[in-house]
């Protein structure tokens, strides 16, 4: 709940709200449901322009893009503006699932593609939904949070398994020992085959590989109504292609041209 909303509502304000988290579903799965397969990258919002991982978060974004994803991030600082500058330089689909947060979170220059969300929920349900698969970078609760969700629906099957890729061994190694010895081993609360629902990397290239193998095998799975020769096309002529078709103006916007010292 927001620091500004009350504690209380009345039945008519509850009402209200609903209408409004239907809001940003009905706007985001439209949007969404229009740009192809895509990796959802996450990170902190903390890390900045001059951390090496801000420079590999860029490198892997503009590599995805050659490999024809489009690339959606939470829309912030940190890693999401590093995965957002790699694919918009590149000239891929940059995706920004922006919150509105009391401090940290500012919307990125780089996304030709912005949805704003009030509820973290509704804003999630994008990042999976869409992806078909995670990179996830060094970061902190909320990143870790993604991470947990995503091994959660995986383990229930209640999403089809995708590749979740830790980019980051020093970072993320001591929670991988921690799941294994502790939570697996000592208190078997998970099971030895829930560690392999995710892969441990620093290798830009290896990521790329594990995401497009993956999608190649299974690429029929993430294929729309619309047909699997679809997904052969670019995510941008898919984009632009679509809202000819249906009539509207095209969802591509090109926002102004960030400077060099951005």
């Amino acid at each position: 709940m927001a620091r500004d909303e009350p504690f209380y509502r009345t039945a008519a304000e509850e009402t209200w709200r609903v209408f409004r988290i239907m809001a940003e579903f009905v706007e985001g799965f439209d949007v969404m449901s229009r740009v192809g397969p895509a990796v959802t990258i996450f990170g902190s919002s903390r890390t900045p322009a001059e951390d090496p991982y801000y420079r590999q978060a860029e490198r892997l974004a503009a590599e995805l893009v050659a490999a024809n994803f489009a690339v959606i991030t939470g829309g912030g600082p940190g890693i999401m503006e590093a995965a957002n500058k790699g694919a918009y330089q590149a000239g891929g689909l940059s995706v920004g699932c922006n919150i509105a947060l009391p401090q940290e979170q500012e919307a990125n220059s780089y996304q030709n593609i912005s949805l704003d969300f009030h509820y973290f929920f509704c804003r999630k349900v994008m990042f999976v939904k869409y992806a078909v698969a995670f990179v996830i970078f060094p970061g902190g609760f909320g990143t870790l949070d993604e991470f947990f969700e995503a091994m959660t629906l995986i383990q229930t099957e209640k999403v089809l398994r995708f590749p979740v890729v830790l980019f980051g061994s020093d970072f993320w190694s001591p929670l991988v020992n921690w799941l294994r010895l502790s939570v697996c081993q000592t208190h078997a609360n998970i099971s030895p085959q829930d560690l392999n629902l995710f892969y441990v990397t620093d290798d830009v290239a290896e990521a790329v590989r594990l995401i497009s193998e993956d999608f190649r095998e299974r690429g029929q799975l993430y294929a729309h109504a619309r047909g699997v020769a679809e997904w052969h096309r670019s995510p941008a002529e898919r984009l632009t292609a679509e809202g000819t078709r249906s009539g509207v103006p095209t969802l591509l916007r090109r926002p102004s041209e960030p400077t060099s010292g951005d």
